[in-house]
């Protein structure tokens, strides 16, 4: 299919649909889509400072975040699979932190990083139990993989739950 779009590609262009809701209303930027693909985050510009966005694509409908209303600038979003878990950058005084707001609890996890360390970009695993995070640490940048399998419950797509279920109901 794919190679099919490469070759032809002005059929794939009449195959694209928009989501509803109206997402080309305001600047964005950074999208990040759910495994599932129900949810969108992207950055949008609030009140002059860029701020993260949660919308569900089956409704249009914006969703609350309790986090994520102050300590601007926003970048850098990512969902779980079905979206219960939202990660991002965050700006506190002049410190840059990462926060994942668990949507289902209402609880917010930060991630200290010690030794001066600045997150850039992140990437949160579709099962939220890995963190992938850029830093930027005296001049140069590294990628750091966090274990969040302690703090944070699975996320797990439904096909996953359907195999665990399976698995446990014939042993």
């Amino acid at each position: 299919m794919l190679l099919g779009c490469l070759l032809g590609l002005a059929s794939c262009i009449n195959t694209v649909e928009r989501a509803p809701g109206g997402l080309l209303q305001r600047s964005q930027q950074d999208p990040a889509l759910s495994g599932n693909g129900k949810m969108l985050a992207v950055i949008v510009d609030q009140r002059g400072r860029p701020t993260v966005q949660l919308r569900d694509l089956q409704n249009g409908k914006i969703l609350p975040l309790r986090h994520f209303s102050r300590h601007q600038p926003h970048s850098s979003p990512s969902l779980s699979w079905n979206g219960r878990y939202l990660a991002a950058i965050t700006q506190r005084g002049d410190r840059r932190l990462t926060i994942i707001e668990d949507r289902l609890t209402g609880r917010v996890h930060p991630l200290p990083l010690p030794g001066g360390r600045a997150p850039v970009r992140l990437s949160l695993a579709p099962d939220a139990r890995q963190l992938a995070l850029q830093v930027a640490y005296q001049g140069h940048w590294r990628i750091e993989v966090f274990d969040l399998s302690q703090i944070l419950e699975p996320d797990p797509s439904s096909r996953l739950r359907r195999s665990i279920s399976s698995t446990e109901m014939g042993s």
